[in-house]
């Protein structure tokens, strides 16, 4: 039996208990697969999603076809009653073991992106220096087989504030009050948009 959704099929996304997350989930269904209580290697997010884009271009025919890539993002996301940095440090561990179990190298790998949300009643000062400072994006076979690359942001909804590091462009889904990401540059989407358009 196929796990496929058919066409003719409604696809009912997991509904939260938290109105907050579950307004969050509305923005980001239509490009996220979205679980609610994801466990992995003993930690427990209230919200994971995960999104798998594919580009390519043809030739006459779809048949003839070059240039073809994958990007991938895995989105981690969780209450905590204070963020921290050792906590965000920890998460971005996680995410380097998590990189090893599930890239797969290959010339279409274009990039994965691990990004890991706090979502907290606050932001402290340290937290906000570490998060916009924050980088790390490894090369695989020198970019050869692509990249995967960290992002980590906070938001304190309640205060209506957000810091994300500035490859993590899907944090502006967690930021309700605004349109405007919290980000200071393009993530995974606007970089695979850019390869596409030379």
């Amino acid at each position: 039996m196929s796990d496929e959704v058919r066409p003719d099929e409604e696809f009912d996304p997991p509904v939260w208990d938290d109105e907050y997350l579950d307004r969050v989930s509305d923005r980001l269904m239509h490009n996220y697969d979205l679980e609610q209580d994801y466990g992995v290697h003993g930690e427990r997010f209230d919200l994971f999603g995960s999104m798998r884009m594919e580009t390519r271009k043809q030739f006459v025919h779809q048949s003839i076809n070059y240039a073809n890539h994958h990007a991938k993002e895995y989105l981690f996301a969780r209450y905590v009653d204070t963020a921290t940095v050792a906590e965000l440090e920890r998460l971005v561990e996680l995410g380097h073991r998590l990189a090893e179990e599930w890239v797969e190298p290959d010339e279409e790998h274009f990039g994965t992106d691990f990004t890991f949300v706090l979502v907290a009643p606050e932001i402290p000062d340290d937290v906000h220096e570490f998060v916009s400072d924050f980088s790390d994006r490894t090369l695989i076979k020198f970019g050869y087989y692509g990249h995967f690359e960290m992002n980590v942001a906070v938001v304190a909804p309640e205060a209506e504030t957000a810091i994300a590091s500035p490859s993590a462009d899907s944090v502006a889904a967690f930021t309700l009050w605004t349109d405007v990401s919290p980000t200071a540059s393009g993530g995974l989407v606007q970089r695979l948009l850019g390869r596409l358009r030379k």
